[in-house]
């Protein structure tokens, strides 16, 4: 890629110019953005500054358990943030939400990687760990969204779920409509953007590609490849987690609690 053109620290000083005109906008119509922008920019500055270094690290090691380690904890980070956002209160969660992940993100990854890419290793960290963040990044928003549906569903429920019990239900019986209600609102996000991509807007992978000197075709292929995966592995997650929310309010007896 000969006319990639690399960013040094002069033009990411100048690129903090960005986020300074958008906090002297939240100050001149008085939107009180200044704080969180300025504190989202630093976070994010600095996160990414740090990702960089340790994928730098990871890609020079190309072992296979460096590139495990990382994915190991991006996907319990992952898993934090999920049940946070369902509800930290309900118990036993984070090991069925780690789980619903990793057997997610595992079976759409093992396709790619077996059946499409290929790589020389399967563990070939320029592929397996920008992969498996996507994938984990859009699992993590549709799950939470999904577990988050369901919750508050049941819980403003309750005297239907507890008729359809009385009624000789089971407990999946009794929320199944429910629980299809969650996926499919967990499911919104992947459909709009696979609905408009190209047309409206043009995703980070495509245009990152396309950045760095790629092949726009190429860019093309590799985004609608991330795009069916994210599908996938959303669609999957969020039906493995919803699985799990519900059974978190039911007891041995089949009764609401």
């Amino acid at each position: 890629m000969d006319n990639f053109i690399a960013l040094d620290v002069t033009d990411l000083i100048l690129a903090l110019g960005i986020i300074g005109i958008a906090i002297a906008l939240s100050l001149w119509q008085k939107l009180g953005l200044e704080g969180q922008l300025l504190y989202s920019a630093g976070r994010s500055l600095l996160q990414l500054m740090v990702v960089g270094y340790i994928l730098e690290f990871i890609f020079a090691l190309n072992t296979s358990w460096s590139v495990m380690l990382i994915i190991g904890v991006m996907i319990s980070i992952a898993t934090v943030v999920t049940r946070n956002r369902i509800g930290k209160k309900i118990q036993g969660l984070f090991p069925m939400i780690w789980l619903s992940l990793v057997a997610s993100s595992s079976l759409t990854i093992g396709y790619i990687i077996l059946l499409i890419i290929q790589p020389p290793t399967w563990y070939e960290p320029q592929y397996l760990i920008p992969l498996v963040g996507m994938l984990l990044g859009n699992a993590m928003n549709g799950a939470s969204l999904a577990g988050e549906r369901l919750v508050s569903t049941i819980k403003h429920n309750r005297l239907e779920i507890e008729t359809h019990l009385s009624l000789g239900a089971t407990p999946k019986q009794a929320i199944t409509t429910y629980q299809k209600d969650a996926i499919r609102a967990g499911l919104i996000p992947t459909i709009n953007q696979m609905m408009v991509v190209g047309v409206v807007s043009l995703p980070g992978m495509f245009t990152g590609q396309v950045l760095a000197g790629g092949n726009p075709l190429d860019a093309a292929s590799y985004q609608i490849l991330i795009l069916f995966a994210i599908a996938l592995t959303n669609l999957t997650a969020t039906f493995l987690i919803t699985e799990s929310v519900y059974r978190r309010f039911f007891n041995q007896d089949a009764q609401l609690i």
